[in-house]
């Protein structure tokens, strides 16, 4: 049972959000406010399993218009907030750092301070139970060589892209928030996510749709790079986790212990197409593979030390990742139509790439 009656959440219709709205919403008793600007990335059809629930509102509210997201934590009361409204794409970040830099870290000072004026108000034991849940990424730690141990939550910050500046820029806002306000925070930053829902401008889903149409798979320089992947709703689990038992005042890594490089990614996913569209015009799938110019500022590894949120809140990834390869493409074979309608204008002036899985 969970310990808190409303929980905020921020970002709730972009991918790992609505996972972890439909997760609060179907399998607790929870009550779920969520707020979304309903930018490129959020939609609400990500929502549509949590259509009509009566224990579900949701807000159209920027993060950053600070009126607003004050009216929306006084209307609502909630006694605990999971913090996932961000701009994500390191290739959009390139071209565009300043939408990153407003979203990112005005956004997420403006939702700090609500909550701290919200927290202030409280009294007794919901001012007691009362959580910030600030969600982050292994971006922030930089890049890692090949045979370097996992990152650590005690290791410094080495941020190579904006994107990736911008979420440090944030984490060390709820480290403040919290140090010289008292404001209850713990931090958790995650490996790439994937499932169903994700946005196709992401590697997985951009593969496979590249490859149902037979249009060329892009492959940033040899595709040596290491990634960690982790199924969304082994993330939304471990968030959970964080929120009712996590020390305040902590961060927690969170990974699949899954590191592939990602031409092997691409190329197992290429191998499931085969397996279920095997009358494709393209077969083999991987004959489709193109390498292109490598992205500026590339890390060349990522990779988490879970050991913490392990020996102390007892979580540790349910999915395999074949097996969830295996259900991802078959999710996206199943809801192409999901797909044409979350990306229609989306991508007008923007780059289409191999981009984080947020």
């Amino acid at each position: 049972m969970a310990l808190h009656d409303t929980i905020l959440v921020t970002g709730a219709a972009g991918f790992i959000g609505s996972a972890l709205v439909r997760h609060l919403l179907l399998r607790t008793g929870v009550r779920v406010v969520s707020v979304d600007k309903l930018g490129y990335a959020g939609n609400l059809l990500n929502l549509r399993e949590v259509d009509g629930h009566p224990g579900h509102r949701f807000e159209q509210v920027d993060i950053c218009d600070g009126p607003a997201l004050a009216r929306v934590f006084a209307q609502h009361l909630p006694d605990a907030v999971m913090h996932l409204a961000a701009e994500s794409h390191v290739d959009r970040s390139i071209d565009r750092p300043a939408d990153f830099i407003h979203s990112n870290l005005v956004g997420t000072y403006q939702l700090l301070q609500c909550a701290l004026e919200h927290h202030e108000r409280l009294e007794g034991a919901r001012r007691e139970r009362f959580r910030v849940l600030h969600v982050s990424t292994d971006e922030v730690y930089g890049s890692l060589a090949l045979d370097a141990p996992a990152f650590r939550e005690g290791d410094p910050y080495r941020p190579n892209s904006p994107y990736a500046a911008s979420k440090a820029g944030a984490d060390h806002l709820a480290h403040a928030w919290a140090k010289t306000y008292g404001l209850p925070v713990v931090v958790s930053n995650c490996t790439n996510n994937y499932g169903p829902y994700q946005f196709p401008e992401k590697l997985i889903p951009v593969v496979i749709l590249r490859a149902l149409r037979a249009q060329p798979i892009p492959v940033y320089g040899r595709g040596e790079n290491v990634r960690d992947w982790l199924h969304v709703d082994d993330h939304v689990h471990a968030l959970m986790l964080i929120l009712e038992r996590g020390r305040i005042g902590e961060r927690y890594n969170v990974g699949g212990a899954c590191e592939v490089a990602n031409i092997e990614l691409v190329r197992r996913i290429c191998r499931v197409l085969d397996a279920l569209r095997p009358d494709a015009a393209a077969l083999p799938h991987e004959r489709l593979i193109e390498f292109v110019r490598d992205r500026p500022g590339h890390d060349l590894r990522y990779a988490m030390d879970t050991s913490r949120i392990t020996r102390e809140l007892g979580w540790q990834p349910r999915h395999a990742l074949t097996q969830g390869l295996h259900d991802t493409v078959a999710w996206y074979l199943s809801n192409l139509e999901w797909c044409e309608q979350v990306t229609a204008g989306a991508y007008a002036g923007a780059r289409i790439g191999l981009g984080r899985a947020r």
